[in-house]
């Protein structure tokens, strides 16, 4: 993730750069770019809070995931220990 924070700040330090060579000196805002570039810090805080909790999620996905693999088992055990107490009687 770093990585990919690290390429989206050259992207746009590389972009607005670009823009700033092209763009006419009296454009107005709503079609300024470099104003739309500014709203970047905001997107990519909330990819860096998304991917936190895609994290948290993928770790409480995995600790379900073992809880119900326990819980199975246990549960198969069971099954095992009635099927063979039923073959003695």
């Amino acid at each position: 993730f770093q990585k990919a924070e690290s390429d989206l700040d050259y992207i746009q330090h590389r972009v607005e750069f670009e823009i700033m060579k092209s763009l006419p000196d009296d454009a107005a805002a709503e079609e300024n770019p470099v104003a739309l570039l500014k709203e970047l810090p905001v997107l990519k805080s909330r990819y860096k809070s998304l991917c936190m909790q895609m994290e948290k999620i993928s770790m409480e996905q995995k600790e379900s995931m073992e809880s119900i693999r326990a819980a199975l088992e246990k549960t198969m055990k069971i099954v095992q220990a009635l099927q063979q107490r039923a073959e003695l009687e």
